[in-house]
């Protein structure tokens, strides 16, 4: 995800200034240069990584940032004005009936889907907050978190592809509910196992965890204002926080993607050799009646996803340019991409952070298969739609 930078900070040891590793990652490095330009030729594989690279920057990261200012600002006015606290009062009572947790779960939802994935880790580390869970419970704040992270930005990118796109980015947030109650409640089953014995009931209240909020000093212009700055300068934060991710990844996928011009190899943007749409054909009858999608080329959206959904959504433009998707596509892509929302690169440093590294292969696995079920139910549900 976008934070795993920051979150890898918090987990990093030393080793062997050389080890195996360093050989396994120049025999992969050099093998992959090799790969490439033994089909699009040195030169031309260079001059397409940099050109690709350079088109992503201007066309997609600065759009990605536009985004997340304007989504950081909305949601700073949220918070300041109590809109945020509202949704809370509305979603605290199908917190315990939809996850079985208590109803201060909901914050650490909105909080994450304004924000990103380890914004959930703070809410866990403060005592306040803590005292509403059980201790089987805390543990999977992880894979609530993950959920919703990045929410905003990744409905409000698709939503501004068209207003055709409007239903189904609805419809994958959708998705992305009925994938994380899934992910939730698999974790909840393998948490209560491991702290049975140490578990203890809180009898507490929630009401007063949300009867009181802070606000900045002022008039309601000087807040508002105020309000707007900040969240944007968080967007800004976050926008520029996913440059590496969809500059190196993207270009990496795109590259995996798409063949040469018509002419051949020229080195130009976005040419590329064609490998994951060979793979894809090999799944895609398998795939396609689960997820519906409209071409092999679209199993690289949530393959990217895994390890940065700002990445993945830098591929959607050139996949409507090509044609490859359709509408219910979109769908898929939201309720995946905000479901999965780069959890591999965030998960192990988020479980860590709880201090439950022994649930890092649970919280994984139960993430996996509710990253899954967010894809199949938009899907299916689309195709309901289609039928009324």
């Amino acid at each position: 995800m976008e934070s795993g930078e920051k979150m890898a900070q918090m987990v990093k040891k030393k080793v062997k200034a050389v080890n195996l590793e360093s050989f396994v990652i120049t025999a992969v490095l050099v093998g992959s240069g090799v790969f490439f330009g033994s089909i699009m030729g040195f030169d031309n594989m260079f001059s397409t990584i940099m050109k690709t690279a350079h088109e992503l920057l201007l066309d997609t990261v600065f759009y990605i940032l536009a985004v997340a200012v304007l989504a950081g600002a909305l949601g700073a006015v949220g918070v300041e004005f109590g809109l945020i606290a509202l949704l809370n009062k509305i979603l605290s009572p199908l917190m315990k009936p939809l996850f079985n947790l208590p109803g201060a779960a909901a914050i650490g939802g909105i909080t994450t889907y304004i924000s990103d994935n380890p914004a959930i880790i703070s809410l866990a580390k403060d005592e306040g907050f803590k005292k509403y869970f059980k201790k089987h419970q805390l543990p999977v704040l992880c894979n609530l978190g993950t959920s919703f992270g990045m929410g905003l930005i990744v409905t409000s990118f698709m939503i501004a592809r068209g207003k055709e796109f409007l239903v189904p980015a609805i419809v994958g947030n959708i998705g992305a509910i009925i994938g994380c109650i899934v992910s939730v409640r698999i974790m909840l089953s393998q948490t209560k196992k491991l702290y049975k014995e140490e578990d203890s009931t809180v009898d507490s209240d929630d009401s007063d965890l949300f009867d009181y909020r802070e606000i900045r000093e002022g008039t309601i212009l000087q807040r508002f204002l105020e309000s707007v700055l900040e969240g944007g300068r968080n967007g800004v934060e976050m926008g520029l926080a996913i440059i590496p991710g969809v500059l190196f990844i993207c270009t990496l996928v795109l590259m995996l993607t798409f063949g040469p011009s018509p002419g051949g190899y020229t080195g130009a943007a976005f040419e590329g050799i064609e490998l994951l749409p060979k793979i894809g054909g090999f799944l895609y009858p398998v795939l396609q009646p689960v997820f519906g999608f409209s071409s092999p080329q679209a199993l690289a959206f949530p393959i990217t996803a895994l390890g940065a959904v700002g990445a993945a959504i830098g591929l959607v433009p050139g996949f409507l340019e090509q044609g490859w998707i359709k509408p219910s596509d979109i769908a898929v892509f939201t309720a995946m991409g905000m479901c999965w929302s780069g959890y591999l690169s965030t998960h192990v440093a988020m479980m860590d952070a709880l201090g439950t590294r022994e649930l890092i292969n649970k919280a994984i696995t139960a993430h996996t298969i509710g990253g899954l079920a967010a894809g199949i139910s938009a899907n299916l549900i689309m195709r309901l739609i289609s039928l009324l």
